[in-house]
């Protein structure tokens, strides 16, 4: 009989690989993933002119109402692979030029990420590793990648539990979200960069603001700021895209307007936010979504 899964903060204690689906719809033994390809949409620190090394990784802990990778999070996209196969995932897009090696939405796989991580630097691997995450992560399952992630690019999605309980699901998301970064500081404590301006070390906060909720981005800025200054990166970002399905959620399906973005933007410079990326508002739309067609898997 398998283990109950309690990675992420549901700690639903599904046992996936007796066939049993967790909350984040994964079962199985394996590792399912949707796309491995170089990515050149992030910030500049990660992107860079050569591009992040992206693993999409499918499930999610969130499913958030407006995700942009639904497809993906979903759970009825992507292959299984192996713990082995992942680690030379990790040598075939180094081969590509990319700059690191980017796991985009990992949490539900973080003990195999780990052993994946730690077969590749036992062969010389050598490249930084991302840790891409929706922000709501067991501080427990973080502590398994301690020594292994150079860099973590979080969300902070909400600060008020009604949001997060209507978009996610998940009205503990504000504290879990706060414990996660306290723990992501502790290990990456300070901002690295090369002379070229890639990060090396370090974490980013993002925050995607959505429409008619800029005081509770506002609150999520000022919270990040007062705690850790300009110790972290904090990435505002304006590229929310209303998809199908949103007519039960009429006061988000809509795109974020420049003045809403603009005060945002505004706010945090008043604050004193040195450490920061602002996105142009070409962002928001479906260009910006990669195709999730099992490339380099």
């Amino acid at each position: 009989m398998g283990k109950k899964c309690m990675l992420c903060p549901r700690e639903c204690s599904a046992r996936r690989e007796d066939g049993h689906a967790g909350y984040c719809k994964m079962t199985g033994k394996g590792i399912r993933a949707a796309r491995a390809a170089l990515h050149f949409w992030e910030e500049p620190c990660i992107s860079g002119t050569c591009g992040s090394g992206t693993i999409f990784f499918v499930g999610c802990n969130l499913r958030c109402v407006y995700c942009q990778n639904h497809e993906i999070a979903s759970g009825r996209m992507g292959k299984e692979i192996s713990v082995e196969r992942l680690s030379e995932i990790f040598f075939d897009l180094q081969k590509q030029g990319a700059a690191n090696i980017n796991l985009v939405t990992p949490s539900h796989y973080a003990d195999q990420i780990a052993e994946a991580i730690r077969l590749a630097k036992s062969r010389g691997f050598s490249l930084p590793f991302v840790y891409n995450c929706g922000g709501y992560e067991k501080t427990e399952s973080l502590c398994l990648l301690d020594g292994l992630i150079d860099i973590y690019l979080t969300d902070f999605k909400y600060m008020n539990p009604e949001s997060a309980m209507r978009y996610s699901n998940a009205a503990n998301y504000p504290e879990v979200a706060k414990q996660a970064l306290k723990e992501m500081v502790r290990q990456q404590p300070e901002t690295l960069y090369t002379e070229d301006g890639m990060m090396k070390q370090g974490v980013i906060v993002r925050h995607l603001l959505l429409p008619g909720h800029r005081k509770e981005a506002e609150a999520i800025v000022e919270y990040v700021y007062r705690q850790y200054g300009n110790q972290v990166a904090v990435s505002l970002m304006s590229q929310y895209t209303p998809l199908t399905g949103l007519e039960d959620y009429p006061e988000i399906n809509r795109k974020v307007t420049g003045r809403e973005y603009d005060r945002l933007v505004d706010f945090a410079v008043s604050l004193g936010v040195e450490n920061g990326f602002i996105q142009e508002r070409e962002s928001a739309g479906q260009c910006y979504i990669p195709s999730f067609y099992g490339e380099g898997i």
